[in-house]
C-alpha cells in the first residue's frame, strides 16, 4: 500500500465520482495502482456513498462509509487518517468532494515530496480568483505565515499530502481534540499549525493549478465556517506561544512543481449584501464589544457601521486584541461574534479597494497584510 485517498463528503453525489475517477488515474499513474480510495461521508442523504461505489475505478480499491463522531469534516478526515495508520500507508491524500478541477498529476505533486522523504506534510498551492479564499486571505495566510515564520499561501486549502510521521503525530492527540471545531471545519488550519510545530521536516506546497470547486459568496455562506476555523487558530495561538513569540521574519515555504499558467473562474460578490450584512452584525454586536473591548478598540469597532468596511490596519488592531481576549474561556463565543461581522468588513473592504485590480495585484495587498501582521506582532505579544 503506497497512498491512501481520503474523499470526506457530505450531499455530493453530483461531483465525487468524478474525484474518484480522477484518483484512481492518479495512483495507476504514479503509485503503480498500489492505493486504495476512501470515501467517509458525513451521513448524506443524496446517495453520495452509491455514486461514489458506483463509480469505475478500474483496479484500484475503493471503500465508502458513514464515520462515526461529531458531523463534520474533521471526523470525517480523522477516519481516513485511522486506517492510513493502521495500514501504515507511507502518504495519505485528502482531495475535497467537490472539485472540478482536480487532475491526475494533483497526486504526484501532493505525494511524492513526502515519499522522496522531503517533508510529511504538503498543502496546496492554487491560482484562485481573489475574492474566492476570502478567510485564507485575510486571516489564516497573513496571521499564520507571521506567526510561525513560514510563508504557506493555503494553510486551509482542503486537498492536503500527509505522511505517516503526521498522521501518527494527529492520532497520538487526546480524543477531546475531536470533540472540538477540529472535527468541524477547524481541521484544515489544525493539521497545518501543528505540521508546521511538530513535523521534523518543514512543510511544503504543491503547484496545483487552478481550484475550480462549489465556491461561496462570503457574505451568504461562510459565517460557521469562520467561526470554527478562526476559533480553531485561536486555540492554536496558545498552544504555541512559546514558538511564535520567539519568530520575528518570514521564510518562504517551498513550491513543488512548475505553477501552470491558468485564469481561475470568475467570482461575483454581493458587495452591497457585504456592507449591509457588516453594518447590521456591528449593530447587534455592540453591546457585547462595549463590554469586552478597552475604549480605544470600540471606537474603532463602533465606526465600522458608518460605512460598513474595515481597512487592513484596524483588522490587525482588532485580531491581535480578540487573540489576546480569546484566552479567556468566558470570552471565546463573544470574541467571534463580536469578529464575524468585523471580517465581512474587511471583506467588503478589499473588493471595493481590489475590484479593478488583476488577480496578481490583488495577490500584492494580501502580502502586504501578512508584512503588516509580521511588524505589529509585539501588540500580540503584549497581550500575552
Amino acid at each position: 500500500m503506497s497512498v491512501i485517498v481520503g474523499i470526506p463528503s457530505y450531499n455530493n453525489a453530483e461531483t465525487i465520482g468524478h474525484v474518484a475517477k480522477i484518483a484512481a488515474k492518479g495512483i495507476e499513474e504514479f503509485f503503480d495502482g498500489k492505493g486504495l480510495i476512501v470515501n467517509s461521508d458525513g451521513g448524506s442523504t443524496d446517495k453520495t456513498i452509491e455514486a461514489f461505489m458506483a463509480t469505475d475505478t478500474g483496479n484500484v480499491p475503493k471503500i465508502a462509509f458513514q464515520y462515526i463522531g461529531i458531523p463534520g469534516k474533521g471526523s470525517a478526515m480523522r477516519s481516513v487518517m485511522e486506517i492510513s495508520a493502521v495500514l501504515r500507508a507511507p502518504v495519505t491524500i485528502f482531495l475535497d468532494s467537490d472539485l472540478r478541477s482536480v487532475q491526475p498529476w494533483w497526486l504526484e505533486r501532493l505525494g511524492k515530496p513526502i515519499i522522496e522523504g522531503k517533508t510529511s506534510y504538503v498543502t496546496p498551492y492554487y491560482v484562485r480568483h481573489k475574492y474566492d479564499g476570502t478567510i485564507t486571505n485575510n486571516i489564516c495566510y497573513p496571521l499564520t505565515s507571521a506567526l510561525y515564520g513560514l510563508e504557506i499561501r493555503q494553510p486551509i486549502g482542503g486537498d492536503f499530502g500527509v505522511g505517516l510521521e503526521m498522521v501518527d503525530i494527529y492520532m497520538s492527540k487526546p480524543p477531546k481534540i475531536w470533540e472540538s471545531d477540529v472535527a468541524k471545519f477547524g481541521i484544515d488550519i489544525w493539521m497545518t499549525t501543528t505540521a508546521i510545530n511538530e513535523s521534523k521536516f518543514r512543510p511544503m506546497q504543491a503547484a496545483l493549478g487552478a481550484k475550480i470547486h462549489d465556491v461561496k459568496d462570503p457574505g451568504k455562506h461562510l459565517g460557521p465556517m469562520f467561526s470554527q476555523v478562526v476559533g480553531t487558530l485561536f486555540t492554536l495561538i496558545e498552544e504555541y506561544s512559546e514558538n511564535w513569540m520567539k519568530i520575528s521574519s518570514i521564510e518562504k515555504s517551498e513550491i513543488y512543481g512548475d505553477i501552470p499558467e491558468v485564469v481561475p473562474e470568475p467570482l461575483e460578490v454581493d458587495l452591497e449584501n457585504l456592507i449591509a450584512k457588516t453594518k447590521l452584525g456591528i449593530r447587534e454586536n455592540l453591546d457585547l464589544a462595549k463590554k469586552i473591548l478597552p475604549d480605544e478598540v470600540f471606537g474603532l469597532y463602533e465606526n465600522i457601521m458608518e460605512n460598513g468596511k474595515l481597512n487592513e490596519d484596524n483588522w490587525v488592531t482588532l485580531i491581535y486584541k480578540l487573540a489576546g481576549l480569546f484566552r479567556n474561556e468566558k470570552l471565546r463565543e463573544s470574541t467571534i461574534s463580536i469578529l464575524i461581522p468585523a471580517y465581512f468588513g474587511r471583506v467588503a473592504d478589499f473588493v471595493e479597494k481590489t475590484l479593478n485590480l488583476s488577480t496578481n495585484e490583488a495577490e500584492e495587498k494580501i502580502k502586504d497584510m501578512m508584512e503588516l501582521f509580521l511588524s505589529r506582532k509585539g501588540e500580540l505579544i503584549k497581550e500575552w
